[in-house]
């Protein structure tokens, strides 16, 4: 099973969120039809794929979501978009070892 960790963009917010999921077009729709009650996203209806990170597996995909919402600049995610190289360094930091 192939899994995503993804950042969404909401231009009426001007806000970014960082997750991860097994199936990335439903947890959009879930964003933008506010099923997650309470939740950051609830902000916006207009969330869409900023970037998509593809993941072996799940403890891949959280640990390459708990490092880029550590890094908390939207320079980060601008960068990351712009050069894939880096989105191939995370990759190949955490396949394997995924218990950082």
């Amino acid at each position: 099973m192939m899994f995503w960790v993804y950042i969404l963009y909401s231009k009426s917010s001007d806000k970014y969120y960082i997750g991860q999921t097994s199936d990335l077009v439903q947890r959009l729709e879930m964003h933008n039809n506010h099923l997650f009650e309470g939740a950051f996203t609830s902000l916006a209806k207009d969330w869409e794929i900023f970037l998509q990170i593809p993941c072996e597996s799940r403890n891949e995909a959280i640990c390459i979501e708990k490092h880029i919402k550590s890094m908390k600049k939207r320079s980060y995610y601008s960068n990351l978009k712009k050069y894939p190289e880096m989105v191939d360094r995370l990759i190949e930091k955490f396949r394997g070892n995924q218990s950082r």
